[in-house]
């Protein structure tokens, strides 16, 4: 599969890749409206990147806890419950006067249901599309995710300062609703990928069997860490620019977008196998420049040169099914999406405590360097493990 034409022509994608828009439009705008009232409060760099990315941290105990029901729960009903959450949690943070630790703690909430969404969407995507179609949708998928951030952005940002963070939280509720009723009228039943009832004990043992491969364990590591370290650095826009914030992650969002472009559609095999690391270094590099405190609009073009490495992920996604078993790919994408958000997360707090300690620019220089650091160190690892088996294969 290879246009996106045939995609659009498959049943299913439509309503999936709508109900997802609506969600992305629900957590951008929502997303910008907390961390701008967060920031407003308190003046702290570090709440309001936690208010933004916090969600992300409480992703692990899901990964911990909840995985095993990608592959065992019917996934119509389940993403549709999800959103109805993410509608009534959404709309309960615009409630006026809302304490400090009751918005974390409806974050907090937020992030450990959304551990269990990314599997069951991205292993029904696997399952309505023919064996060669998903990195073309996923790469779909992220274009959607670019594009609808690029408008959510600017909505958010224009919703802030016309009407107030907390009238941009109901708009974002709306969505979230919106996205529970497409997905409810748009999908049909389909029966779990895996028997048996989900359960702490199954995810902790698939969990296992996922991370017991070097290959698996190298690629979950680089789908987590540069990403993760790199979003520590978004994460302190607000703080950097508030007043050009969204314009920063506008910029990035179109990055990304130009990114996912390449990498899903115009770059042949056997090129785009080869980008991951180049990429990955790209997605970093560019932010090393902040230790400058470059104005706006150079600080907007690293942004969007940067996020074009988020194309990445595209080419670890593909590496990673062709090592996954079929009835495990909710689980094992689950993994992914839920262990790349908790390194976001920390990212995001890491990112705000050294900004609270120095500046947002120098916080977000020593973030991007980790960044180029950890590429480095598993591109080096996987160079030595090949050698290694080369050379036990050569003397046998």
């Amino acid at each position: 599969m290879r246009s996106y034409q045939a995609l659009f022509h498959t049943r299913e994608f439509t309503p999936l890749f709508v109900s997802s828009a609506l969600q992305v439009a629900a957590s951008t705008i929502g997303g910008l409206a907390l961390g701008t009232s967060v920031y407003a409060a308190t003046g702290s760099p570090l709440l309001s990147a936690l208010s933004m990315f916090g969600p992300s941290l409480v992703q692990v105990i899901g990964a911990t806890t909840l995985l095993s029901a990608a592959d065992r729960l019917p996934p119509r009903a389940t993403l549709a419950g999800l959103a109805v959450l993410f509608a009534a949690s959404t709309a309960a943070l615009a409630l006026p006067a809302l304490p400090l630790w009751t918005v974390f703690a409806v974050i907090a909430a937020q992030g450990l249901v959304a551990s269990l969404g990314g599997g069951v969407r991205w292993g029904l995507l696997n399952e309505i599309l023919p064996k060669d179609g998903y990195l073309l949708g996923r790469s779909v998928f992220n274009m959607l995710h670019g594009l609808t951030q690029i408008a959510g952005y600017a909505t958010g940002g224009a919703l802030v300062v016309w009407l107030s963070p907390e009238v941009t939280l109901l708009v974002a509720a709306a969505l979230y609703a919106a996205a529970a009723l497409c997905t409810a009228l748009g999908l049909t039943h389909h029966t779990p990928r895996a028997a048996g009832r989900p359960s702490v004990t199954d995810t902790w043992r698939t969990n296992a069997l996922l991370w017991s491969s070097a290959p698996r364990r190298r690629l979950y590591l680089g789908l987590w860490i540069p990403n993760g370290l790199v979003v520590g650095c978004e994460s302190l826009f607000v703080a950097y620019a508030p007043d050009r914030a969204g314009l920063l992650f506008a910029c990035a969002a179109l990055g990304m977008l130009i990114g996912d472009v390449t990498v899903g559609r115009l770059l042949p095999p056997r090129v785009r196998d080869r980008l991951a690391t180049p990429l990955l270094l790209l997605l970093a590099t560019p932010y090393l420049l902040f230790a400058l405190h470059p104005p706006t609009p150079v600080a907007a073009a690293c942004a969007t040169v940067a996020s074009v490495g988020f194309g990445a992920s595209l080419v670890q996604q593909h590496h990673l099914l062709t090592l996954t078993p079929p009835e495990l790919t909710g689980h094992a994408l689950g993994l992914h999406s839920s262990g790349m958000l908790t390194l976001q997360g920390l990212s995001a707090a890491l990112a705000g405590a050294v900004a609270q300690l120095t500046s947002p620019g120098t916080a977000m220089t020593a973030m991007a360097s980790a960044s180029v650091a950890v590429t480095l160190g598993l591109w080096a690892a996987g160079r030595n493990e090949y050698a290694g088996l080369a050379s036990r294969a050569h003397v046998s």
